[in-house]
């Protein structure tokens, strides 16, 4: 088959005749190859919505006749990174069986568990709720997706009649339902009164297109939302003003970021009264332009349309009756300002549970918000992990499109109270939520760690990552940096770290990584204070310059960053822990080490004077002594070895050994034994445990602290 490259305004074509005939006879392999495209394009769908489906024929795996087999997307998989272990198969004849035994909506969800008797492939995902929308419809492929252009239109008022006008009749419409069994009979019964049709308009929801190959369905799709978007952009053209024009300027952008840098730890604090929230930022343009817009105040309690946005995003946003201009250096007044914001939410929250419920509801979920818009700023997103937050943000934005989209051809419709609440609190929904897994030790946690780029603050803020948190990694050298960069991106991603050139020695520095924690992530909960360098000098060698440098690094640095730190942690509210990584030279004289031994001394002193000073707020500050950890560091790239070296009397080469050889158990100490200490401290087990010292230096008895 030949294909012709296809323009659009709208959507992206992306289609490779190439790449499509090298799969040409596997229709499950165009079918995942069909659902990545248009996964890939966030104007189709969004990100974990919608879902595809193809039908094959195959031998029956008990009589060998021919039959129909059908591969849909599974439960909670994302279209963009779908692949063949992601699908669900099922036998056609036995999913399309199980009318004769569906007893009407009120026993809709028993049927999920019968869609397990109609299994074809034993070992596939498990089939989702919207398998009997696909099983339904005879078609070889078809396309079930969320655009927005094409919910603008599901969710007008006068929706229906716009399809039916826009399309001429060749795009069906079903009013609003919740999915399931009773809805894929639905769509059949729609396509039976419209035969001929394209596609299927479904009610405040999304779109249902189809072809007779996976090509034929994906042109198909791309055309329908094109038209739609198309027929959105020509009403908005002849509007006088969007969202009833602009009710309040935006602030210029360094003054955005610098107030949402300062307000979201403050934010951070108010949502995480249950369990603790990562959050995200962004003053996109279609955010500034609906939050400042004079519609807001009468769009943002309506909520959203499509359950995908809402299941995301909650019911309806925060909006702060908050000053863009306000003093937010004034922390305690604007938390006076803000609570009974938050407690009216909750409230609000609390009272759509308790009308909505039914007797078998699950209990009530957070009632904090996870969307909050600042009028003039931007928007702040609160949720589980940096994921989860992002998601919200972009399932947000999806639903101010389709609010923008609605207003220009009609009127903006969400869905009612109680609909929306049984999407939300759906038994099922429920039973997804069940079976997550259970969240790691630092989930929910942000910890900054300084000189993360190598060496045991790299090992440090890697332990952090794999154990939940999310992490900023940083160094005062900009390769080293980018390099670090590179590593945390190819084994994490990029929703676990973020990071910023950091001299600990510079104040201008420390402040900024304390904004890119707050604006990547809400705030922080961890300081671990790790930057440091060594100079190894007999005591008349020693310059000025080297004593000032060395106590700039480890005594200022320390303090400097704890400072930053902990103003972040008062804003939050909910305490948190400081770990500085000293040294066992901080307990233990040594020659040729005045400077160095004394400024570690002055870092342990510091650490029990911060232990003693931020108890009342909860912080918890805890030392871990180190000893002779050579790999991956910079202090060993120095003068620094071949100083201790000359100092012990022993060859360069040789002096691992001589360090693991004077320790009672015989160890080389590596950058993870001081990671996992790190650990220890903040995993969950030593909440009641400040003022410590932990040596990891493989037993020094000099270096006992009693």
């Amino acid at each position: 088959m030949s294909v012709e490259t296809v323009q659009f305004k709208h959507v992206s074509f992306l289609w490779d005749e190439k790449k499509a005939a090298e799969l040409a006879g596997d229709e499950v392999a165009l079918l995942i190859y069909r659902s990545n495209l248009l996964g890939a394009d966030l104007r189709l769908t969004n990100y974990g919505g919608g879902n595809t489906s193809c039908k094959t024929t195959v031998k029956h795996q008990l009589t060998g006749k021919d039959t129909e087999v059908m591969w849909v997307k599974g439960s909670g998989g994302d279209l963009g990174t779908l692949k063949r272990n992601g699908l669900a198969a099922l036998y056609v004849d036995c999913l399309r069986s199980l009318e004769t035994v569906y007893r009407g909506l009120k026993y809709e969800d028993e049927m999920v568990e019968l869609f397990n008797h109609c299994i074809y492939d034993l070992s596939s995902k498990a089939p989702s709720i919207d398998t009997p929308l696909h099983g339904f419809l005879p078609f070889k492929h078809i396309d079930h997706l969320h655009p927005d252009a094409a919910i603008a239109i599901a969710a007008a008022k006068n929706g229906k009649q716009i399809t039916h006008d826009l399309f001429n009749g060749s795009i069906g419409w079903v009013e609003w339902q919740k999915p399931g069994f009773d809805l894929g009979l639905k769509l059949r019964q729609c396509l039976t009164d419209n035969p001929g049709i394209k596609g299927i308009m479904l009610g405040s929801h999304g779109l249902f297109t189809w072809g007779d190959t996976a090509y034929n369905s994906y042109i198909n799709t791309l055309e329908v939302i094109e038209c739609c978007a198309q027929y959105i952009e020509d009403a908005t053209a002849k509007q006088p003003a969007v969202f009833g024009g602009i009710k309040e300027k935006s602030l210029d952008k360094e003054e955005r970021i610098e107030r949402a840098a300062a307000l979201a730890p403050i934010l951070r604090g108010f949502c995480s009264g249950k369990t603790k929230m990562i959050g995200h930022f962004t003053d996109d343009d279609r955010v500034l332009q609906y939050i400042n817009s004079n519609d807001l105040d009468r769009l943002a309690p309506l909520g959203t349309s499509c359950p995908d946005h809402f299941l995301r995003t909650k019911i309806s946003p925060l909006v702060l009756e908050l000053p863009a201009n306000a003093d937010l250096s004034d922390v305690e007044g604007i938390k006076e300002k803000l609570l009974p914001q938050f407690e009216a939410y909750r409230a609000m929250y609390a009272d759509y549970y308790n009308t909505c419920k039914h007797p078998n509801s699950p209990a009530i979920r957070d009632a904090n918000p996870v969307v909050i818009l600042y009028r003039g700023v931007g928007m702040f997103t609160f949720a589980k992990n940096k994921q989860t937050a992002r998601v919200a943000a972009e399932f947000y934005i999806n639903a101010i499109n389709v609010m923008r989209g609605a207003e220009a051809i009609s009127e903006y419709t969400s869905l009612p109270r109680q609909e929306a609440f049984n999407i939300e609190y759906w038994l099922l929904e429920e039973a997804k939520l069940q079976r997550m897994p259970k969240p790691k030790p630092l989930t929910g946690r942000i910890a900054l760690v300084t000189g993360s780029a190598g060496g045991i603050g790299k090992a440090i803020a890697k332990k952090f990552a794999d154990e939940g948190a999310c992490v900023i990694i940083n160094d005062n050298d900009g390769s080293r940096l980018a390099s670090a960069e590179e590593e945390f991106k190819k084994q994490y991603g990029d929703d676990v770290f973020a990071s910023a050139l950091l001299d600990v020695t510079n104040k201008g520095d420390i402040d900024n990584a304390g904004k890119v924690a707050a604006l990547n992530f809400g705030g922080v909960d961890i300081i671990v204070n790790c930057a440091g360098l060594s100079i190894s000098k007999p005591l008349e060698e020693h310059t000025e310059k080297d004593w000032d440098l060395i106590y700039d690094v480890l005594v200022k640095g320390q303090f400097l960053v704890t400072q930053c730190g902990v103003a972040i942690m008062r804003k939050q509210g909910f305490g948190g822990d400081i770990l500085n990584i000293v040294s066992k030279n901080a307990l233990v004289s040594g020659p040729n080490n005045a400077a160095y031994g004394s400024a570690k001394a002055a870092q342990l002193h510091l650490s029990r004077l911060n232990a003693a000073e931020l108890g009342k707020d909860k912080i918890r500050v805890n030392v871990v002594n180190p000893d002779a950890v050579i790999a991956d560091s910079k202090i060993w790239e120095s003068g620094w070895a071949e100083g201790r070296a000359k100092a012990y009397g022993v060859k360069l080469s040789e002096l691992p050994a001589y360090y693991a050889g004077r320790t009672l158990l015989n160890e080389i100490i590596l950058p993870e034994d001081i990671a996992n200490a790190c650990f220890a401290f903040v995993g969950g087990l030593l909440d009641k445990s400040t003022g410590n010292i932990l040596n990891v230096d493989g037993g020094v008895a000099n270096a006992f602290v009693r």
